[in-house]
């Protein structure tokens, strides 16, 4: 590998590992959400150039956040009507120490200064982020592209919209949070409860793009999925009696106990039932499964356990054919009361043809289809294409792949689903 491409993987490791905490830091200092984008993006386009002539720093996010603050403080001078927003944030940095040099700086143990205990300005930019003004589409979506550094059109695949439709969400939550003075906070413990709903949804989308991308030429994103676990502890701990928290953590770590063995050394995707369960990571899933057991004593069951004690039904499984699908069925039937989503009834149409046999599951498959809500998701032609296959309906089964085909977007799934497709018509 020549020095050029080592230190274009280091700024893209930088990128994946440290863009949330650079942008956020700038939102706390400059409270401008363009202006901490713009400048995080310099940082990063600077470090190619720098870090070739210098060397990659020891601490590349340190190095980062310094040349970002002193690209804002830049603007900031530029422009007239910053004044006074720079005098603040010289006192800001002065008194927070970020006038260090880069090896010393240390982004992750600022003082929250908001009666919160967090010091995590990630934390805080997710709780800004759901603000009940904000609709819960746009809390997701601003938290994902400012917090993850995800593109506008990786989000609107992760939300089944059109592109165009999500710049303008993104757009219009930035005015609101600043024209409506949102607060930059961890908010107090009696506000906590209604901004629960919006924080678990960002995170659980982070982890989903992060465990299965819905672009680009990997099936996972580890530092998505590993960044919104890491979020979910910290949530936990600022929240422990709350039982939807803790079922979204076991759920995070159930399914990430399963995240190696769902490619092979070629990267290509495999199933389930073909995962060699040997190598799941144990103390993994036994944590969730005992934060599953702490939520369920609560007595007040959510989405977020519903889903942990569906994934515990397979992680529990010693084989592909114990997995008791009966079970996971009507687990899916519960969490239709709360999540009535046509996404929702296809997994529940998958349990169901497992449990109950195709024939059952291809009549809600074809529910689904007749009702075209998921008409652009390529999970629901591959659904009825593997339904098809496992009755021995090859012909109808590839048809159903090939339509598959024309909707994916993951490298990895789509090597998966011509894999199937070429062994249908073979058959």
């Amino acid at each position: 590998m020549g020095v050029n491409d080592g230190v274009e993987e280091a700024v893209a490791a930088a990128f994946r590992e440290e863009w949330g905490q650079v942008v956020a830091t700038l939102i706390r200092m400059t409270g401008d959400w363009d202006l901490a984008e713009e400048c995080a993006q310099d940082a990063f386009a600077q470090a190619l150039d720098r870090w070739r002539r210098d060397g990659v720093p020891r601490r590349p996010g340190a190095w980062l956040t310094t040349t970002a603050r002193h690209r804002a403080l830049d603007v900031l001078r530029r422009e007239a009507a910053g004044a006074r927003k720079l005098r603040e944030v010289a006192v800001s940095a002065r008194d927070e120490g970020l006038y260090e040099p880069y090896d010393s700086y240390h982004p992750y143990e600022t003082d929250p200064g908001d009666g919160s205990g967090v010091g995590d300005d990630r934390l805080r930019l997710i709780f800004t982020c759901c603000h009940p003004a904000l609709a819960i589409e746009a809390r997701v979506a601003l938290t994902l592209r400012t917090l993850a550094g995800l593109t506008t059109p990786e989000i609107a695949r992760a939300f089944l919209v059109p592109e165009a439709t999500m710049a303008q969400r993104l757009v219009r939550a930035k005015r609101k949070i600043r024209n409506a003075g949102i607060p930059y906070r961890v908010p107090p413990a009696h506000l906590l409860p209604e901004r629960t709903t919006g924080v678990l949804g960002v995170l659980y989308l982070l982890f989903n793009e992060g465990y299965a991308a819905t672009a680009g030429a990997d099936l996972t994103r580890t530092n998505l999925s590993a960044e919104a676990i890491r979020l979910a502890r910290v949530l936990a701990r600022l929240m422990p009696h709350e039982p939807e928290v803790l079922g979204l953590l076991a759920l995070l770590l159930l399914h990430d106990a399963r995240s190696g063995t769902r490619v092979d050394a070629a990267g290509d995707l495999v199933t389930l039932e073909d995962q060699d369960r040997a190598a799941w990571d144990t103390s993994g899933a036994d944590e969730g499964a005992a934060l599953l057991e702490t939520a369920l004593r609560r007595g007040r069951p959510g989405p977020y356990q519903i889903q942990a004690a569906i994934a515990a039904c397979h992680t529990t499984a010693a084989t592909a054919g114990e997995t008791d699908w009966a079970d996971i069925a009507a687990l899916y039937g519960e969490l239709r009361r709360f999540v009535p989503s046509a996404v929702v009834r296809l997994n529940q149409a998958v349990a169901v043809g497992m449990s109950e046999g195709t024939d059952a599951g291809l009549a809600l498959v074809a529910e689904l289809e007749e009702q075209g809500e998921l008409d652009t998701y390529h999970l629901l032609p591959a659904t009825r294409a593997d339904l098809l296959r496992r009755a021995g309906r090859t012909d109808e089964a590839a048809e159903a792949y090939g339509r598959a085909l024309e909707l994916v977007e993951n490298a990895a799934e789509r090597r998966f689903l011509e894999k199937r497709l070429a062994e249908c018509r073979s058959a």
